[in-house]
């Protein structure tokens, strides 16, 4: 199951998708990451779903690897009168903490803390930002808006507050209860919603403790004015722009898009590019171009994954879906500009030996034309450090853990494979040469370059490089 693309397709489980027979089509269509929804799913049904991922999993022999979505906190108002009403341009509109049903003067907003952090001249958006407020007079009990954009409004309605930053934890009971059970059913990945703060992500790591990997989901304006602590707190991002495009004017969102990509790439960690990608697959068997070319910017950019999300999760046509991202994938990374934006984007390693190593790895198997590169990697570090550096051959990870191979299965270009640790510097060659020419990445009379740490087994300790030839001996008994 060798990807000719490096780039990662991570596809969303539904109701369309939840059948081992139809993962399977999915994984052999180009998925290489599982996004199961925690808003949807209860943990009876995310273990069944998981452990129908693992048998699909047993059933190809690559590792595949799962991410839990956690809902976040969900920001409502109450109830109408009648169900619904509509709200005209220029009137007066109060939010308030009294529980009665509301009307076109008022209604109920069950979140204290939304009272108690909102300013005069702030904005308020109700229903994914079809009826625009903006407040006028604010209290712990009330906040009256005025109606800058109208509509109708009708019961338990979604609030958004991009100029507020609400003094509640992204977390919420649900989500502490929903993290717990995915971490112990064995996920690799937990995305957090509405990430506001450096802490926020510190509170997911402290129940979390190493049994997942974090990624942060950048969707409020508030994440992104503190895009780099939050970076930094995280081991991935998620460029979420659906709400993101709700919270802040659409067109500032291709130029975020870009600068949370770089910002990533910058620091060696995986960043995912998701929402409304081939949206119209939903319903229709093709893409519009609008959505190709926005798979194809997102590729060109260096993402390490994009993302489908109701298009594989409740579309009519999931297998389709993937396999058209996939098609768009091999064909942009065949194009000779990718290779050029890509090496455009470079950055300068880290200050640090495994960094340095990673980096001269890469130069000398591009200088000498090398079939692979190929780094041994307990924890999936030095996997994540050669990542980073975008190199123009293919990059096997070898790992005798496999929690390693699971989590950089989203990783951009990492073919990762399961094999024990390394008795000796012999042994490490003569099975690093096997896998490269086992999984086709490698002919005899080719030369691959290999990475790794010693003593083996050493997290973190990337301190060897080695340039090999894949001879007949290292075939014999493939």
């Amino acid at each position: 199951m060798r990807r000719q693309r490096k780039v990662k397709i991570l596809a969303t489980l539904g109701p369309a998708s939840s059948s081992k027979e139809m993962i399977g089509k999915l994984f052999a269509a180009g998925a290489d990451v599982f996004r199961i929804n925690m808003s949807h799913t209860s943990h009876d049904r995310m273990r069944e779903l998981i452990a129908t991922i693992r048998e699909v999993e047993d059933q190809y022999g690559r590792p595949i690897g799962i991410l839990a979505d956690l809902q976040g906190p969900k920001l409502r108002i109450g109830e109408f009168e009648g169900g619904a009403v509509e709200l005209e341009n220029g009137a007066r509109f109060t939010l308030d903490n009294d529980q009665r049903p509301g009307d076109t003067t008022r209604v109920y907003l069950p979140h204290p803390e939304i009272l108690a952090a909102i300013e005069p001249g702030h904005t308020l958006l109700l229903d994914d930002g079809k009826v625009r407020l903006k407040a006028l007079d604010c209290s712990s009990s009330h906040a009256t808006t005025e109606v800058v954009v109208g509509g109708r409004m009708s019961n338990r309605k979604g609030v958004s507050l991009p100029d507020t930053e609400i003094p509640v934890s992204a977390m919420t009971e649900k989500d502490r209860s929903d993290l717990e059970a995915a971490v112990n059913t064995g996920v690799d990945w937990v995305a957090v919603s509405f990430v506001q703060r450096p802490e926020d992500v510190a509170e997911v790591r402290k129940i979390a403790r190493g049994r997942a990997l974090i990624m942060s989901k950048i969707e409020k304006p508030q994440a992104v004015a503190r895009l780099d602590e939050i970076l930094e707190a995280s081991d991935a991002l998620m460029v979420a722009r659906g709400d993101l495009g709700v919270e802040m004017p659409l067109e500032k969102v291709p130029g975020l898009q870009k600068r949370i990509v770089r910002a990533a790439r910058k620091l060696g960690k995986p960043v995912v590019v998701a929402t409304q990608m081939l949206e119209s697959m939903i319903t229709t068997p093709v893409p519009t171009r609008a959505e190709v070319s926005d798979v194809a910017t997102a590729v060109f950019e260096g993402a390490d994954a994009v993302m489908l999300s109701a298009e594989s999760a409740a579309g009519k046509y999931p297998v389709e879906a993937v396999a058209t991202m996939n098609r768009i994938a091999e064909e942009v990374e065949r194009d000779i500009l990718h290779r050029t934006i890509i090496n455009a984007q470079r950055n300068e390693p880290e200050q640090t030996g495994a960094d340095a190593i990673a980096a001269a790895a890469r130069t000398v198997a591009e200088t000498l034309d090398l079939a692979a590169l190929i780094a041994w990697t307990a924890s999936g570090s030095t996997g994540l450090r050669v990542a980073r550096e975008r190199a123009e051959m293919p990059l096997l990870a070898l790992s005798p853990n496999i929690s390693t191979g699971r989590r950089l299965a989203l990783v951009w270009g990492v073919h990762a494979i399961l094999t024990a640790d390394a008795r000796d510097i012999n042994d490490m060659v003569e099975r690093a040469c096997r896998h490269a020419y086992k999984d086709g990445f490698a002919k005899p009379g080719q030369r691959v370059l290999i990475i790794a740490g010693v003593p083996f087994g050493t997290p973190g300790a990337t301190n060897m490089v080695r340039i090999a030839f894949v001879g007949s001996d290292d075939i014999e008994g493939v």
